[in-house]
């Protein structure tokens, strides 16, 4: 799925492993033991996410649009 909607993969201590957030969809998350398990547990989450709101007829939110400054 070629998307430009936004991941977040934090690393949790207490949980030991990889928190996976999506900015555009508030209170949907996934997680991964592997960093590489977090970023495929993301990638179909997301898709779900996707086919969910077009399934119901639900707008798609805007992707995140980040700045970042350069040195």
């Amino acid at each position: 799925m070629n998307n430009q909607f936004s991941l977040l993969i934090e690393w949790s201590t207490e949980d030991r492993l990889y928190v996976v957030t999506f900015p555009e969809f508030p209170g949907s998350h996934t997680h991964g033991i592997t960093y590489e398990d977090a970023v495929k547990q993301g990638q179909e989450v997301l898709e779900l996410l996707v086919e969910t709101y077009r399934q119901e007829g639900r707008s798609l939110p805007e992707p995140a649009e980040f700045r970042y400054a350069v040195a």
